[in-house]
């Protein structure tokens, strides 16, 4: 058995420690962002996306050990803020992660790793349990993959693009085959027991995070410029569309996909799939997004180049896809809504982008989304007048029938 367990049988919320913890996040969130804003090129979207997935992983596990251990224990607090340390100075190099900090940025994602969990496989779990067994499986592969992480800090150029490109690969293949190490028999995903109401909080939360990137890009950015009517106009439009990137996510998605984890007979893997792996598309959708506004608002009455174009309407449209997709493996169903409004932007972007001013542009994706809004509403109230249950209510029904 772990030491420092969470009691079982009793709901879990997120606690003040994971909130301190979270903090160092909205600091990476902004790294992340201000990379690709520096760098509006393939190989700056490369990077920034290399680098986002790493700033993920390094949270998202940590949510995974938090959902199961007891954060009031005085050993777990040391511990999240030793990892909290690491996650700093990890954030800290994303400007030259690529560059003159690569060591730095490599080394402190590994010792986060590597360092959290060995700490789960020899100081919390009982010689000869499974969840030391576990534990050890998966410090396992985070220590395969660390030597390519720390080998490609060594190296430089293509090498080291090479050598983190196959480190990411066994850091993210590594859940889809359940840490399976040749020679020792395979686990099975009940080996995982995921809490929901703490789990999806927790992820529900990050999503606050990056969202507060839209919210922290639109003043920043705003305060720094001159204040014409064309930049009030465009201000107006990034918080409104900050808000409108909100409703999608938090109006019943969020709601719905956790009773769903709650009632599936199988938590772990829907939880590895619609949280771990989809989510951080969502929030891929919301950094350009941010980089999006950032442009619109110092270059409103200008027409855009390709590439900036292209990121006022990829975020939207990113975040659109990632919602479908969420779908799709929470309910089995396809949000045609939802995907018809990332086609939407992205027909926008490639039929007039370069041809309309930023401040247009962007408002007639705000108008694609709220459009999508709005249609979800309408077929809400519909279904309403007929008498017809909610998403939820079916939820709440089948799970009380059960």
């Amino acid at each position: 058995m772990t030491r420092f367990a969470r009691r079982r049988g009793q709901e879990q919320r997120t606690t003040t420690l994971e909130l301190f913890y979270d903090l160092v996040f909205v600091f990476a969130i902004t790294q992340v962002s201000h990379l690709l804003f520096t760098n509006l090129t393939w190989e700056g979207v490369g990077q920034s996306t290399l680098v986002l997935l790493v700033v993920w992983w390094a949270w998202n596990y940590t949510t995974w050990v938090t959902n199961e251990l007891d954060p009031e224990s005085i050993v777990v607090r040391l511990v999240l803020i030793a990892v909290m340390l690491a996650s700093l100075l990890m954030a800290v190099a994303i400007p030259e992660a690529f560059g003159a900090r690569a060591v730095l940025f490599a080394g402190a994602y590994v010792a986060i790793q590597c360092g959290r969990h060995a700490f789960l496989t020899f100081g919390s779990a009982e010689a000869g349990s499974l969840e030391r067994e576990r534990a050890g499986r998966i410090l396992t592969w985070f220590a395969a993959a660390g030597v390519l992480w720390i080998a490609g800090a060594l190296s430089n150029g293509v090498a080291r693009t090479v050598l983190w490109l196959a480190a990411l690969a066994v850091d993210y293949s590594a859940p889809l085959v359940l840490y399976y190490v040749p020679g020792r028999r395979r686990l099975a995903s009940s080996t995982w027991v995921v809490e929901t109401s703490h789990f999806a909080e927790r992820f529900q939360l990050f999503m606050i995070i990056a969202l507060g990137e839209l919210v922290v890009a639109t003043g920043a950015t705003t305060s720094g410029l001159t204040l014409t009517v064309a930049r009030g106009a465009a201000f107006a439009c990034a918080f409104l569309g900050s808000a409108a990137l909100w409703w999608l996510y938090f109006n019943y998605v969020a709601r719905i996909a956790e009773r769903r984890l709650e009632l599936a007979a199988d938590r772990t893997t829907l939880a590895r799939d619609g949280y771990t792996y989809l989510h951080v598309v969502m929030v891929a959708g919301v950094i350009v997004a941010a980089v999006g506004d950032e442009l619109v608002i110092a270059h409103p009455g200008d027409h855009l180049s390709g590439a900036k174009a292209a990121a006022v309407v990829a975020g939207p449209a990113i975040y659109l896809l990632a919602h479908a997709l969420f779908r799709l493996r929470m309910a089995g169903s396809l949000s045609v809504r939802r995907l018809a409004g990332a086609v939407a932007c992205v027909v926008l972007g490639a039929a007039i982008g370069t041809r309309v001013s930023a401040l247009v542009l962007a408002l007639l994706v705000l108008a694609v989304v709220v459009g999508v809004i709005v249609a979800e509403q309408v077929a809400g109230a519909r279904r309403t007048r007929r008498g017809e249950p909610s998403p939820l209510d079916r939820l709440e029904g089948s799970g009380s029938r059960g």
